[in-house]
């Protein structure tokens, strides 16, 4: 399987086109193009414009809806309880973000819930944005049934979805600290890249529909469908757990469960709590606590010869340096998707051509 390496900026514009030729208005277009785009950048290919076709498969089937915006349910205090009327993740959870944002800077903390939204993408972009505004992030997602995609700890087949959590710390050099992972193994969307790139999984990630290993993509996806384990057996399975709570049932989207309203369409929910450190410990005591730490951290002697202590984000930043100077590296399967999406909404081949290399 081959791979070449595309231009950001070129990528951008074809996938924003895609998105708009099947309804978006521009702002959307931008909103999820820039966002698939960014996972690319960052290296989550998992979360990148791989999603590309799948996202226009649930557009044709009138799971995710085009230009829906946030509703709000509720703004009380420090509360926000939203609605995404199952519109693009992307473009709601950035409204999303913009009102919490603003919530946080004049109460000092701010707690979302944001329900029935699209599928919202690579979850260490909202921390991203947070930490970017001066606020300590904490993000916790679910899917009300259709993500069911994780084997409980002892378990042997799909009860859970994925449950990515992610964080988010300011910084006072720009460089902020983001975690960004799921309380599963792997993520679907790296089954699927591994699919595409004709590879092996890792071992001890995946069961087989039968609950037996497998490294095998094609595995997961054959009737019956495997299950993803999750990370650190039991403390990774109480962690999804807890993760089910605060974004399914707190935020009323609902706990992961084939028989729930939403089970029959992608949607996420997501709770977030945001603090404004300047509020709560005074920016000058809390970046010198943070630097502190960092230093701290860093100054670990390497395991291994030549190695180095490496803070949640940084891979991302490196990642970031390299593909904005050379490219993103796309694999055939990938693009040759992204060109049938193309094709399908009417968009011509020239266009997307140059977006794909």
């Amino acid at each position: 399987m081959s791979m070449r390496r595309v231009a950001p900026d070129d990528l951008r514009r074809g996938v924003r086109a895609i998105f708009a030729r099947a309804g978006s208005e521009e702002a959307e277009a931008r909103a999820v193009g820039d966002h698939l785009v960014e996972a690319n950048l960052v290296g989550h290919d998992s979360h990148g414009v791989i999603r590309v076709a799948k996202y226009m498969d649930w557009l044709k089937q009138g799971q995710v809806v085009v230009n829906r915006h946030v509703k709000v349910l509720r703004d009380d205090g420090v509360l926000l309880m939203l609605d995404g009327q199952f519109g693009y993740g992307q473009a709601i959870g950035l409204e999303a973000m913009r009102l919490g944002v603003a919530k946080a800077k004049k109460h000092g903390v701010a707690v979302m819930a944001l329900r029935d939204t699209g599928h919202l993408g690579r979850i260490g972009a909202w921390a991203e944005m947070a930490a970017g505004a001066g606020l300590v992030a904490l993000h916790f997602v679910n899917s009300s049934g259709f993500g069911m995609l994780v084997a409980p700890h002892g378990g042997s087949d799909r009860r859970l979805s994925a449950n990515p959590i992610a964080a988010g710390v300011p910084s006072p050099d720009g460089a902020p600290m983001i975690l960004d992972m799921s309380t599963c193994i792997i993520a679907e969307g790296k089954i699927q890249v591994a699919r595409n790139k004709k590879e092996k999984l890792p071992e001890g990630a995946v069961l087989n529909g039968k609950g037996r290993p497998t490294r095998d993509p094609e595995e997961f996806y054959a009737p019956p469908p495997g299950a993803i384990l999750p990370i650190a057996g039991h403390k990774g399975s109480g962690l999804s757990l807890i993760c089910e709570v605060l974004a399914g049932a707190l935020t009323g989207g609902g706990s992961t469960h084939p028989d729930n309203p939403t089970a029959k369409r992608m949607v996420n929910n997501m709770l977030t709590i945001l603090i404004d450190a300047d509020n709560v410990a005074g920016h000058a005591a809390f970046a010198a606590d943070v630097s502190r730490l960092r230093d701290w951290v860093k100054a670990s002697p390497p395991i291994t010869p030549g190695g180095e202590v490496l803070l949640p984000g940084e891979i991302e930043r490196r990642t970031r340096a390299d593909r904005e100077k050379n490219g993103i590296p796309l694999d055939d399967a990938t693009r040759a998707q992204i060109a049938k999406a193309a094709a399908d909404v009417g968009l011509p081949a020239g266009e997307i051509e140059k977006a794909i290399g």
